[in-house]
């Protein structure tokens, strides 16, 4: 298996250069006959936007493999939690150094990070482009040795 995540999905809306796809993420216990009863079992329903040309000819209601690569999550992790929580740590500390002042440097902390939020909005097509999911679609040779489990 090539270092990919996959998921299971049903096309949602099909428009020019864009397919929007309905997937279900399960936690590990979902499957579980006591599911149902237990609290820690869930389940949540996402939209993930693929940006591609309909080469496959998909429509409303198609079941599809959603493709995403494991470097692609990690981008999207570094991204997302761990470079936000390096500069609120830093400028946390630096700010406490410099003001002596919980509040202050408590703001100034979370204050830095409009900047960071700004610069990724301003920077949200080329990073869409390295966080692009790819599509398949659902067929009989789907479930070969490529590690997908339904």
């Amino acid at each position: 298996m090539k270092n990919e995540i996959r998921h299971l999905g049903v096309v949602d809306t099909v428009d020019v250069g864009l397919i929007k796809v309905r997937i279900t993420q399960t936690s590990a216990c979902s499957s579980c006959k006591m599911s149902g009863n237990c609290n820690a079992s869930e389940s949540k329903e996402k939209v993930v936007d693929v940006y591609c040309d309909n080469h496959y000819g998909l429509k409303t209601g198609d079941n599809v493999i959603v493709i995403a690569s494991q470097r692609t999550g990690f981008l999207a992790v570094l991204l997302s939690s761990v470079i936000p929580l390096i500069i609120l740590v830093a400028v946390l500390a630096i700010a406490f150094v410099v003001t002596q002042s919980e509040i202050s440097a408590a703001l100034f902390s979370l204050c830095s990070l409009i900047p960071y939020y700004v610069i990724l909005y301003c920077m949200r097509e080329k990073i869409r482009v390295k966080l692009s999911f790819h599509i398949d679609p659902l067929s009989v040779n789907t479930f070969g040795d490529n590690g997908l489990k339904l």
